[in-house]
């Protein structure tokens, strides 16, 4: 799943990057408002964390101008520990959650799983195709209660194809949705991801289909199917 992080405090930011990156999120960083503003106008993101103490524009005015687009992204809002009014402010122009400094990171993680998980349309931590359950809270995947080896790409792309389960993905999409800003990932390396990923998932009838010169598509899942790779 693909972030955008708005904080001006290089320190944290550079620890969030890190931590959330480990945990296979693609992380894109900016340090002030405008900078959060043009990018929540041309990109897509799964997640905004938004620091509301931001130079240029504040974090109030770059959510109060999402919400004004009727963007439903989900919003976790960074605020100083006394700035309750800040915080109201904040819940009420259309924030999803908030988090007050100083923090743990392993809460931050698990307010953004959750977050995600919401933002995908879904409150269940288990999501199941065939015989391949999913959990999105630990971010493991298991076929017949085995657990997969999976890479950080290769459950980003997981992730991806479940929540669109029988609708065509494009490489675009998924280049959008893996991949942080300044990474040069190719149609090639989308589908090395995606041959890797299918030789593990693809047994027991579920199928990852290629379509040629657009994208990709978790088929619908079929018990009678056979384990042949499209």
């Amino acid at each position: 799943m693909r972030i955008l992080l708005a904080e001006d405090d290089s320190v944290l930011a550079d620890g969030l990057t890190r931590s959330l990156r480990q945990s296979g999120y693609a992380i894109d960083c900016v340090k002030n408002g405008q900078e959060a503003d043009a990018a929540l106008s041309t990109q897509e993101f799964d997640l905004l964390i938004l620091d509301l103490g931001l130079p240029k524009m504040s974090g109030l005015d770059v959510l109060r101008r999402l919400r004004a687009r009727a963007s439903l992204l989900p919003v976790l809002i960074l605020t100083a520990a006394d700035s309750v009014e800040q915080r109201v402010n904040g819940l009420d122009l259309g924030a999803d959650d908030y988090m007050a400094k100083p923090f743990a990171l392993s809460e931050l993680e698990a307010r953004v799983r959750a977050l995600t998980r919401r933002g995908q349309g879904g409150g269940a931590a288990l999501v199941r195709h065939g015989p391949l359950t999913y959990d999105q809270v630990g971010r493991s995947a298991y076929i017949h209660e085995q657990m997969l080896e999976l890479s950080a790409r290769e459950l980003g792309l997981l992730e991806i194809l479940l929540a669109r389960s029988g609708r065509l993905v494009s490489k675009e999409q998924l280049v959008d949705h893996l991949c942080e800003w300044g990474e040069e990932v190719s149609n090639n390396a989308i589908e090395v991801y995606v041959h890797r990923l299918r030789k593990k998932i693809e047994v027991g009838g579920i199928r990852i289909a290629t379509v040629r010169g657009l994208g990709y598509c978790l088929e619908k899942f079929n018990p009678g199917a056979g384990t042949e790779a499209k």
